[in-house]
């Protein structure tokens, strides 16, 4: 009777093992870093850098990714394109990760609201948020939006304009509208979720 109860456990545990062990799949990212480090140690610095630089831009691609829930579902009476995302190098827009959603009312005009982080042009941006002077000088005013400083730009006769809030001063969200009222870009300024574009790592 003993042996039979631990021929069965045996047998169960053998099943439950192989029930549980599906494909592995490989990491790229862990992969590519392997490699890396493989290639340097053979001296191989070429290829080092090529593995190691697949494996950073896997990294912002997943992180710029992440950053798609972030933007906002389309307001009442609006339509929405696909949120798309995309992490650039130094040479493409001043580097940096972004995502971005595109809004339609009918045939009146569209707004898009883009979020970027890590990038250089964060600190332009910057200067013109800490000092006045140079948000007007650039036809912008200063605002409060869901407790975050925006610098406000609207061009009445051409219905056109856009929003830009530094938050952190790590992260960029930019609202911009075309043959549009200054209340719909406004109304997707105001529909960021900053508190959660503060939590992110």
């Amino acid at each position: 009777m003993m042996r039979w109860r631990r021929g069965r456990v045996l047998a169960l545990a053998v099943c439950m093992g192989m029930l549980s062990c599906g494909p592995v799949f490989a990491d790229e990212v862990t992969d590519s870093i392997t490699q890396g480090l493989e290639q340097y140690k053979k001296g191989s610095f070429a290829e080092a850098m090529n593995s190691l630089n697949y494996a950073s831009q896997k990294i912002g691609q997943m992180k710029a990714d992440a950053l798609k829930v972030l933007i906002p579902q389309p307001l009442s009476g609006w339509t929405a394109d696909e949120v798309v995302s995309q992490a650039a190098g130094t040479a493409m827009f001043g580097g940096g990760l972004s995502a971005e959603g595109r809004y339609h009312k009918g045939d009146q005009g569209s707004v898009t609201v883009k979020i970027v982080t890590d990038s250089p042009l964060l600190q332009s941006m910057m200067m013109l948020i800490s000092n006045p002077m140079f948000a007007s000088s650039s036809g912008g005013r200063l605002e409060k939006i869901n407790g975050q400083t925006a610098i406000v730009k609207y061009e009445t006769q051409e219905k056109r304009g856009d929003i830009n809030v530094v938050i952190a001063g790590k992260v960029l969200v930019t609202v911009e509208g075309n043959d549009v009222s200054q209340d719909d870009i406004m109304a997707y300024a105001k529909a960021v979720d900053y508190d959660k574009i503060l939590a992110i790592p």
